[in-house]
């Protein structure tokens, strides 16, 4: 559709549909909107006074703004913070590839409605539109002639551009910019007119175009896409709020892709991109992080303790609270959806740092007590008694404050509730481990040794004095 018809059949219904909720007439009432239209493509977008009907508008904006445009396939989706124009960051590209054009076109579309079948309500995308056409012309050479004439299709190629767009020749550089040279020729512009232009061949003779190649005029797409010099459509799907992208993905491997590999000739190939290859990469990251930072953090305890065996107490703690960022998870699910995305991922390397806190303060005042010659059973006590407090404190803070983000429902807090529920759940699970497992732990580890009858306690002049346990 040409920009005079979308100015003429499109843009006048699009504002005529928009402006009873502009002025309040319908609800929900917007706030502000806009409408950008371009040769085969447009955006709109709006915002609504009352940010929690956001929902509503989407709907509204599907079901009636874009509804019964001509030639238009159009789609709604509510706006991501890290998101763009055309898709979000959750958007998994699949490229099709084929020499044949024909059946790469058909296996697309195939494709494009088998998607809009496994997701329902989801934005799905095809680059280029496999239902945008326009007139192209081909150029098929006539080997023997171009030979007869003394040239070959390099230079055949270049002649046909000249008589076409234009051919690149260069560059010209005057000092301060850089000035492109085409090489453009008046020759007409039905393939007729343009096979009757003379061409001086190197032998110096004069021969039309059209006795070099055969010029025809078909319907041809809008764009021509490749990737790794092949011809390429690639097919979008951003996943429904409400679908985790690990069970797109599966969805995808097990039923999508291997029915549109099917479609296609002997020579076509099916490529996951965009958030397929990013899941990947962002976890194996995530994981190797994770690994760096229990590493390092394991070194420190044992550089401070002067302990492996203290520093690997102290490390224990750190998978059991795991189970209780997974239960924030899990009970955050229960009231709204929550996926583990990178954000949550980053709130379990965060949680280490908050709950290996609470084992330090207990095992390093346990420590302490022992080297002023209590007995293990007293020392522990002893630690619970006086760091009890300190622990409950940490908890109640860590978990208070993040518990706002993990239970606001307002606008954007789908990006940063995940983590907030990591957070809670796992000081929350972390301090029931620390009261009752870490005792548990430090009896176990340090196992009773046979001493001379007659050898008395060893007591540190140096060291603070505790109070004898009762």
């Amino acid at each position: 559709m040409s920009p005079e018809a979308v100015n003429r059949e499109i843009a006048p219904v699009i504002l005529e549909r928009l402006q009873p909720y502009m002025k309040g007439e319908k609800q929900p009432q917007l706030k502000n909107y806009y409408l950008l239209l371009w040769p085969g493509g447009g955006t709109i977008g709006a915002r609504v006074v009352d940010e929690k009907r956001i929902g509503e508008l989407e709907q509204i904006i599907r079901n009636e703004v874009v509804q019964g445009l001509p030639d238009t396939r159009a789609f709604a989706t509510e706006g991501d913070l890290f998101g763009g124009f055309g898709g979000s960051v959750r958007s998994v590209a699949m490229h099709l590839q084929s020499d044949d054009t024909a059946a790469l076109e058909r296996a697309a579309e195939q494709g494009r409605q088998l998607l809009e079948k496994k997701f329902p309500g989801a934005s799905v995308q095809a680059f280029p539109n496999t239902d945008a056409v326009q007139s192209e012309l081909h150029a098929v050479p006539n080997d023997r002639r171009i030979a007869e004439a003394g040239w070959d299709r390099t230079a055949v190629g270049t002649v046909v551009r000249a008589v076409g767009d234009g051919a690149w020749l260069g560059e010209y550089f005057n000092g301060e910019t850089r000035v492109p040279i085409i090489l453009r020729a008046s020759a007409g512009q039905s393939p007729e007119q343009l096979a009757e232009a003379p061409l001086v061949t190197p032998s110096g003779q004069i021969v039309p175009l059209g006795d070099l190649v055969s010029l025809n005029s078909v319907i041809g797409p809008t764009q021509i896409r490749r990737l790794d010099h092949r011809r390429t459509i690639t097919l979008t799907v951003d996943p429904p709020p409400n679908l985790s992208l690990e069970d797109a993905l599966a969805t995808l491997e097990k039923d999508v892709v291997p029915a549109i590999k099917a479609t296609l000739p002997a020579d076509g190939t099916v490529r996951m991109a965009g958030s397929a290859d990013r899941l990947q990469q962002v976890v194996q990251t995530m994981a190797t992080n994770f690994g760096l930072a229990l590493l390092v953090l394991f070194l420190i305890m044992a550089a401070l303790f002067k302990s492996v065996r203290e520093a690997a107490i102290v490390m224990l703690t750190v998978p059991l609270a795991l189970i209780g960022g997974m239960v924030g998870l899990r009970a955050l699910g229960l009231f709204a959806f929550q996926p583990l995305d990178l954000l949550s991922m980053i709130g379990f390397v965060m949680m280490i740092g908050v709950i290996v806190n609470h084992a330090i303060l207990l095992v390093d005042l346990t420590r302490e007590a022992q080297l002023s010659g209590h007995s293990l059973e007293d020392s522990i006590r002893i630690g619970l008694n006086q760091r009890l407090r300190a622990i409950l404190a940490s908890t109640l803070t860590g978990a208070l404050g993040a518990l706002p983000m993990a239970v606001n429902p307002g606008p954007g807090s789908v990006i940063y509730r995940g983590l907030a529920a990591v957070n809670v759940g796992g000081v929350v699970i972390s301090l029931v481990f620390s009261l009752l497992l870490l005792p548990s732990l430090m009896r176990l580890a340090h196992w009773p040794k046979k001493k001379p009858a007659d050898a008395a306690p060893v007591r540190d002049e140096n060291a603070p004095s505790y109070p004898r346990a009762a």
